[in-house]
This record gives structure tokens, sequence and C-alpha cells, in this order.
């Protein structure tokens, strides 16, 4: 298991590295730390850190026949669960939209935003088709959804370098973000408390993070997957990789859906009109304005 984690920090540093290598010294870089070519130089430090994969062919046929598409129907079933009783329970905060409004949201935060929560929900209806392809009896129905896999990622993927460059500033941890969490946003309770939170509450944070750099990551193994231009062993691992985390992206898509549509009634409206009730603002978001 720690080879695995080692494997997977270490993967993305590493291909960095090499490719830069390659371009600016060739096959032969006498100047390197090492004077093999790159491809040598790069799968002596891979197997430095994995070592003899093949051992693990077992366990990795069992992680992959069962133990993953168990994991994603955890995720599908047991979180809408809990938000279930969380509507049913508690409720979502009603927020009165006839009052002053505040602009939140500029037109190209607006699109952009469009444009992710499409290819991104794009992902994982086809990534979910493509893991339980047998329930939906392969052939061209599972194979479309590859494709357009395939193209929900490229969109996806060059719209993250927009929205990264656009809100990254926003998204970074504050000190009061960490009261945020400890008052779990103000969701567990039927009476409307100020939470304290900036134009992205810690929530929001999170996801972002999660999402650009997790979205980053089943970019860089979702393109060998689709290829297959690595050996065996490590088109292996970044499978592994490519599914562990996918189900965590899975579950976070889960949340934000529910956050927006039920959560906050009416929270949606702001990424149509781009302006949200000062009373929302005031309430959620009360160091936006201060």
């Amino acid at each position: 298991m720690r080879r695995f984690i080692m494997t997977s920090l270490l993967f993305s540093p590493l291909f960095v590295f090499s490719l830069a290598a390659e371009v600016i010294g060739g096959s032969d870089r006498s100047d390197s730390i090492s004077r093999e070519p790159t491809t040598v130089f790069y799968n002596q430090l891979t197997d430095s850190y994995v070592g003899d994969w093949q051992k693990y062919g077992e366990l990795f046929t069992r992680l992959q026949s069962s133990a993953i598409g168990d994991l994603f129907l955890a995720v599908l079933v047991i979180l809408p669960v809990i938000f279930l009783l969380h509507y049913l329970i508690i409720g979502p905060i009603r927020i009165s939209h006839d009052g002053d409004k505040v602009l939140y949201y500029t037109r190209p935060n607006r699109v952009m935003h469009i444009v992710a929560a499409i290819s991104f929900t794009l992902l994982v209806l086809s990534g979910l088709i493509m893991l339980f392809g047998a329930v939906f009896g392969g052939g061209s129905f599972v194979r479309l959804a590859r494709y357009l896999h395939i193209g929900g990622a490229v969109v996806f993927t060059a719209n993250l370098l927009f929205m990264f460059y656009d809100w990254s500033k926003d998204m970074l941890p504050a000190a009061y973000d960490l009261q945020w969490m400890l008052k779990a946003g103000g969701y567990l309770s039927k009476e409307k408390k100020k939470v304290p939170a900036g134009k992205f509450n810690a929530g929001q944070k999170i996801w972002f993070w999660m999402a650009s750099i997790g979205g980053a990551v089943m970019a860089f193994t979702g393109y060998f997957l689709w290829s297959f231009s690595a050996e065996l062993d490590t088109i292996r691992i970044y499978s592994l990789i490519h599914s562990f985390l996918g189900a965590g992206l899975v579950g976070f898509f889960i949340i934000h859906v529910y956050m927006v549509l039920f959560a906050i009634k009416g929270s949606l409206d702001s990424m149509k009109t781009g302006f949200k009730p000062k009373e929302e603002v005031e309430l959620l978001h009360s160091r936006y304005i201060e």
C-alpha cells in the first residue's frame, strides 16, 4: 500500500521531469542525473518505487472486478440516502428572492461554470456506464459512452484552466473556513444562522480543489488508459488511481448537486442571472460583504 501511495504522488512530477529532460537533452543527456535515454531513466525510477507489480496481478484483478464496483455503488446509494434524510428531517434553507440582490457572478464566471457542469456531468454518467457496462449489455452503447467520456474530458480539462485562473484566488483557505466546517455550514440547523464565509465557503473550496487537482490527475491517468501508451504494470496502477479517485469525485459531485438544487432553495438562479439575494449573502457569505 505504501508503494501504491508513493507512486500516485510521484508519477506526475516524474512525467514532467522526464519529458523536460527529453526535450532539452535528447536521448543522450550528459549533464543530467542519468546518461540513459529518457524512457530508460523513467522506467528505472518507476521500478524503484513500484517494484515487480506482476506479482500483484491477482490483487489488481480482484480490485477491478469487485471492490471498485462495490465502492461506486456505495457512493451512489449511501450519499443520496443521507441527503434524503437531511431534506426530510432538517429541510432546505429558504431565502427570499424578492429583496435586494448582489452581483455575484460575471458572465464569464457563469459560462465557465455551465461548461464545467455539463462536461463533468457527462464524464460522471459515461464513466458509470463504462464501469457497469455489463448491466447495459455492452456493445455499441458502452462504446459510445467511451467516446463521450473522452470528449467530456477534453472539454472539462480545457475549461478547468480558465476556471483555475479566474477562481483560484477566491478559493484559497482562510482562518474562518475552520469555523464554517465546525458549524457544518449551518446546514444541520433548522434556524437561519450566520456562518463565516467569503465569496466561496469552505465546502465550495474543497470541491474546487478536489475537482482541479483531482481532475488534472484524472486527465493524466485517463490519457494512458485511453491510448495504452505505457507498460502494462503502469497501466494497472493508473487504472486503480483513476478508479478510486473517480469514486471520490463522483461523491463530491453528488454533494455539490444536492447543495445547489435542494439544500438552498433558488440557489441555482445565481448561475443563471449572476445575482444572489442580499439576504443569502449576508447569511451564508457574511465575510464577502464586510
